[in-house]
């Protein structure tokens, strides 16, 4: 790094995941690893495992910012698990921690990062995950792309924030 802020990329998904889910989230985490951007997600099993361990795979840095108040069920590719106590609300920490959002897969918790992403103004690129219909007609808001390779050129197109 060359003393810039490295970009933070939220990646969320569920805490199952298929196979190929957990195949695109180590992808991106070893992507995101080698253009040393940062990785937030929530901390636990699934899509979050998987883009902890491919980052770290590549020596990335990987914050887990966990729902509950220890980090017993924590995965063990975090470079760094805080606990919340928050429970879900610490959803709302993950996509604001941010510039942009990777979403792959996921259940009712990812739909909610999704959806607070959305609302804080952060770009959402989607992988696989749940599809929106704007009820007066306008477009999708999610950005959607087929690969972790996509996906991870268009989050780092939102730097870093001042």
């Amino acid at each position: 790094m060359d003393g810039k802020r490295r970009p933070v990329v939220a990646v969320v998904g569920g805490s199952r995941c298929t196979p190929e889910e957990a195949e695109l989230a180590g992808e991106v985490g070893r992507l995101l690893a080698e253009v040393g951007a940062a990785v937030v997600c929530g901390g636990y099993g699934g899509v979050m495992e998987a883009v902890a361990r491919g980052a770290r795979e590549k020596g990335g840095l990987v914050v887990g910012l966990l729902s509950g108040a220890t980090v017993e069920d924590a995965n063990p590719y975090l470079s760094l698990a805080l606990p919340t106590g928050m429970g879900e609300m610490r959803n709302a920490l993950i996509v604001r921690a941010a510039e942009s959002v990777i979403a792959i897969g996921g259940g009712f918790g990812t739909l909610s990062e999704i959806a607070l992403a959305l609302r804080l103004g952060r770009p959402v690129i989607g992988l696989r995950t749940w599809e929106f219909r704007d009820p007066s007609g306008g477009p999708d808001p999610v950005r959607r792309v087929d690969t972790a390779a996509e996906a991870v050129r268009l989050a780092l197109q939102f730097g870093p924030r001042a």
